[in-house]
């Protein structure tokens, strides 16, 4: 069966996303990327040099994960080799996003504390967890990709240094969307309370008590299974 009529529902839900990026202005300009595993050998992808606005239906592109176009028209994103390391040292993970959201992006310019690392609000703690600073690597090289890697395997949500946000989930792209704009709130709150005295934290203990929530919601922990055995450990022990 020919993939485009195969994956037809989740094409229309991932070009849904891609307007909902650019209509929040998390991506502008031909910025960001997305990608999202149909299967084990397939992985729908964005095109390159297109406005996330503009994407339909036939612009969007399947991978194999050598990287290799199987259906499409178009050529597939530059970013692609950092996606192929991402699904491949994570097979966890099904759906990712690339975007620059602003209050996000602040913080991957700022040279004080990456406050994103920080547990202060029980749903971004339990839904995406500390966003480590990548080192900054030329886009669409090798190095970016490679850049990931002692990160990669700890964390869903990382933050490129002078670049911008990549989040990932094991859910589909319409989740990983959802965790975007919750971790773009939680931005937006931080730096608006920056300057009215500073910032109040979540105590431990508490933190140690959300592992009730993710018990019974059945939330995985962040990073490839088995890395971490607490939330406790994720923002105290590691951070």
């Amino acid at each position: 069966m020919d993939l485009f009529e195969k994956f037809a529902g989740q094409i229309e839900t991932f070009v849904g996303v891609c307007h909902t990026l650019s209509r929040n202005m998390y991506v502008t300009g031909h910025g960001g990327n997305l990608a999202w595993k149909m299967d084990d050998d397939t992985l729908l992808i964005t095109p390159t040099q297109m406005n996330k606005g503009d994407i339909r239906r036939e612009d969007v592109t399947f991978l194999n994960f050598n990287g290799e176009v199987v259906a499409g028209k178009r050529r597939p994103t530059g970013e692609t080799p950092m996606y192929i390391n991402f699904f491949r040292e994570r097979p966890d993970i099904r759906s990712v996003i690339h975007c620059h959201p602003p209050y996000v992006n602040a913080f991957a310019i700022t040279t004080g504390p990456n406050w994103l690392m920080r547990p202060f609000f029980p749903e971004t703690i339990t839904e995406v967890g500390p966003v480590p600073i990548v080192p900054y690597g030329e886009p669409l090289t090798q190095r970016l990709a490679d850049n990931f890697l002692p990160f990669l395997k700890k964390y869903n949500a990382f933050l490129m240094e002078n670049h911008g946000l990549v989040i990932m989930s094991r859910l589909d792209i319409q989740w990983t969307l959802m965790n975007t704009e919750l971790l773009e709130m939680t931005a937006k709150h931080i730096l608006h309370a920056l300057p009215n005295g500073g910032l109040k934290e979540i105590a431990r203990e508490d933190v140690r008590n959300m592992d009730n929530i993710m018990r019974t919601r059945n939330l995985p922990y962040m990073g490839a299974p088995d890395v971490w055995t607490s939330l406790e450990q994720l923002y105290f022990e590691e951070a």
